[in-house]
């Protein structure tokens, strides 16, 4: 059952003048657990009210926050089996917004019909790349300092990303030797190495002007963690998603690339007739296939 809002529709976008309440409401299903001890992270000093806006998308609608500054993880664990699999979520937006619903919580579901705890990470938006990534070095220590509590098997803690959330997901992946703050608490002794990553339709991958992989801020080594990427042929993010994977192969690590024939960006799970939105079932297995899932 997909984690939808009942929400109003007009022909605009709705806000939520209560700063960030329909993401509340989509969050009463699971555990929210935040991220950082009080007053242990800066807060701009414009930053306004957490905002969520609620607009169509295709046949559905997308939430879509903005203004965090109070990050967050929404632990969802499956309510039939549990594989003892866990992956953090990490929304894309462009790090102007989250897509909470259609990369987040629908993620979860997914995840959790797999038999996967499904943990999505609400991160610092608007304009605060370096930021977000100390939440996500953060998020995936913090999951296994409490894996025991959530039914969380330690060595099997992945990250998946979508756009945005995608180039997240492979800079934690590709940086995680050295904290990009300093520690706060015991969680961050524990390692904030994935143990699996996934990218999908990631951005940000290439150098400027495409020349190349980012090697500055992804600089992927054979301590890379196994990697699966889907992309659209007709993604204009495509050519860095080939470069990654390109350094991948380079470093020897072991990792599956899908470019798919039909497709734009930002379909998350949902279903159309484009192949790229085929993706799930391919990752699935793929998940089988390393003993992350059970066959």
């Amino acid at each position: 059952m997909k984690r939808l809002l009942p929400v109003l529709l007009t022909s605009c976008f709705v806000v939520a003048a209560c700063g960030g309440c329909a993401a509340q409401a989509a969050e009463k299903e699971g555990e929210v657990v935040r991220l950082w001890p009080e007053g242990s992270i800066e807060i701009p000093d414009n930053a306004g009210p957490e905002k969520s806006t609620v607009g169509p998308k295709g046949d559905g609608t997308l939430i879509r926050l903005t203004n965090v500054t109070n990050p967050t993880l929404t632990v969802y664990r499956p309510k039939g089996t549990n594989t003892g699999a866990a992956v953090v979520i990490c929304p894309g937006g462009g790090y102007g917004i989250l897509a909470y619903d259609l990369e987040g919580t629908e993620v979860a579901d997914w995840l959790n019909a797999l038999g996967a705890t499904g943990i999505v990470l609400k991160y610092r938006v608007p304009r605060q790349r370096d930021a977000a990534f100390q939440d996500a070095q953060r998020a995936v220590s913090l999951v296994r300092s409490r894996a025991a509590e959530w039914g969380i098997d330690p060595k099997r803690i992945g990250i998946l990303g979508f756009s945005a959330g995608g180039h997240l997901a492979a800079r934690v992946s590709t940086n995680h030797k050295e904290r990009a703050y300093k520690p706060v608490d015991a969680a961050d002794e524990v390692s904030c190495r994935p143990d699996f990553t996934i990218l999908i339709y990631p951005a940000y991958l290439a150098a400027a002007e495409a020349t190349g992989l980012d090697e500055a801020g992804l600089p992927v080594t054979a301590e890379t963690p196994k990697t699966f990427i889907a992309i659209a042929s007709g993604d204009k993010f495509t050519t860095g998603a080939l470069y990654y994977m390109l350094a991948l192969k380079r470093a020897k690590v072991s990792a599956e690339l899908h470019v798919f024939g039909f497709g734009g960006h930002g379909c998350g799970l949902r279903k159309t007739d484009a192949s790229v939105t085929t993706w799930p079932d391919h990752c699935a297995r793929w998940l089988r296939d390393l003993k992350i899932l059970p066959p």
